[in-house]
């Protein structure tokens, strides 16, 4: 099986063409007699409390069957754009493939699927070297070079998860629908039809790359740029930790932020792990391209409460006057993008 992630194209600098990114990953889903799905579904069951009802549910099934696969390295991955295919690549020992490729504005524009100075895309096909009759489709965001982008978390700041509480955490991954934080979608879809682009960097694993695309379709959040975090069933157990380290996100982001050295970007997670920290620190060693840090105060005990606003006032006295916003309703921070842009 063939997973696309959602990637985007920039400029490239020395000749203005589009370096047009492609990523995913190619895997094989393990057999229903194979022991390590026995054993993963065995200690779900138990961690879970799960009864025949929920074990036989469709979203366990699809949600829990995204992680019980082999991944297939030294495979090639055939890429295809409008009637052409563009680039072969072949897969690495962990079964992800990725690769660049240009394209000028005239071929941009032909393969775009809407003709709007921003919101457009390119899709493609991805296929089998042995099988070119099975394809997967696939989506690359176009982003120009410059204007304003949103750099935003996914757990607990557009999507329920409750990321401090493992079993809640697995509960919510595993066994029920996704849903959206209030307010968030309808703030999104505001800042989207102002020209505003999105990258989504998310300790969430690859595996649920197809879940969290249908999860923002569904719920009307723009889509835009998708990076999740790597992982492997024996990182940890259950099902590993579903969180990542701070260190990896923020490569991610720099890599962002140096494929586009001229737009604006606004940051935007929540108070439930180490966005605060993280966001920051990139806020202040990328003080030209940060107009903005947002934090979404997650519910508390009032105890919780009052130590996690001292933690984040310590963390906006390391920032401009104003730069950071904690919010509790997607309303308070509507204003906010456009406000931090204007100041600069």
């Amino acid at each position: 099986m063939i997973c696309l992630f959602p990637t985007y194209a920039s400029r490239n600098p020395s000749d203005q063409r589009w370096q047009v990114r492609v990523a995913g990953m190619l895997t094989k889903s393990l057999p229903p007699e194979s022991r390590r799905r026995s054993m993963a579904m065995g200690l779900l069951r138990r961690v879970l409390e799960l009864d025949a009802e929920q074990l036989a549910s469709t979203i366990f099934q699809t949600r829990a069957n995204a992680f019980l696969f082999d991944r297939l390295p030294r495979h090639t991955v055939q890429i295809k754009m409008g009637h052409e295919y563009r680039e072969t690549c072949v897969t690495n020992r962990i079964g992800h493939f990725e690769t660049t490729f240009d394209l000028d504005d005239e071929q941009c524009a032909q393969l775009c699927a809407t003709s709007d100075s921003f919101n457009r895309s390119i899709s493609y096909e991805a296929s089998l070297d042995d099988s070119c009759t099975t394809s997967v489709l696939g989506r690359v965001h176009i982003v120009e070079d410059e204007g304003v982008s949103v750099i935003s978390d996914i757990d607990d700041t557009v999507k329920v998860s409750n990321v401090r509480d493992r079993r809640e955490l697995l509960a919510n991954t595993l066994l029920r629908t996704f849903r959206a934080v209030e307010g968030m979608p309808d703030l999104y879809r505001k800042w989207e039809a102002a020209g505003v682009a999105f990258h989504y960097v998310s300790s969430s694993p690859w595996q649920l790359s197809n879940c969290l695309r249908e999860f923002l379709n569904d719920s009307e959040i723009p889509l835009g740029s998708l990076h999740l975090k790597l992982f492997r069933l024996q990182d940890s157990t259950p099902l590993g930790r579903l969180t990542s380290r701070k260190r990896s996100k923020r490569r991610t982001i720099e890599r962002i932020l140096a494929d586009f050295p001229k737009r604006r970007f606004l940051l935007v997670g929540d108070s439930g792990e180490r966005d605060p920290e993280l966001y920051t620190a990139i806020a202040r060693s990328h003080a030209d391209n940060i107009c903005g840090v947002a934090i979404r105060q997650l519910p508390d005990e009032l105890k919780m409460l009052r130590r996690q606003n001292k933690r984040l006032q310590r963390l906006a006295a390391k920032l401009p006057a104003g730069c950071m916003k904690v919010f509790s309703e997607a309303s308070e921070i509507h204003d906010m993008l456009f406000l931090s842009t204007a100041a600069r």
